[in-house]
């Protein structure tokens, strides 16, 4: 399972990887707007850390994901345990 997180705190880019990778999912991190994010693929899961991450840049990823089959994950907080809570909820499908 791939998974793309979009905001969050850069110092946690290492543990969200970890985290992810504990689930079996591999994992691209984007803290900060880079490039319009053009290069986030098809990711099974999106995650949206609301709290740490501008409009513009949620608009960029929902735009980047528009029409393909992803699903969507929202928290206003970005911390490992909401991270892990997610992907309790998701990564179990696959």
């Amino acid at each position: 399972m791939s998974v793309v997180i979009v905001g969050g705190n850069e110092c946690m880019i290492r543990q969200y990887k970890n985290l992810c990778s504990e689930y079996k999912c591999k994992a691209k991190v984007y803290p900060k707007m880079a490039n319009g994010l053009k290069n986030i693929g098809s990711p099974d899961l999106l995650v949206l850390f609301t709290n740490t991450v501008s409009h513009k840049m949620i608009r960029c990823a929902l735009n980047e994901t528009k029409g393909r089959n992803v699903k969507i994950a929202r928290s206003h907080t970005s911390s490992i345990n909401a991270l892990r809570n997610i992907l309790e909820e998701y990564a179990v499908d696959f």
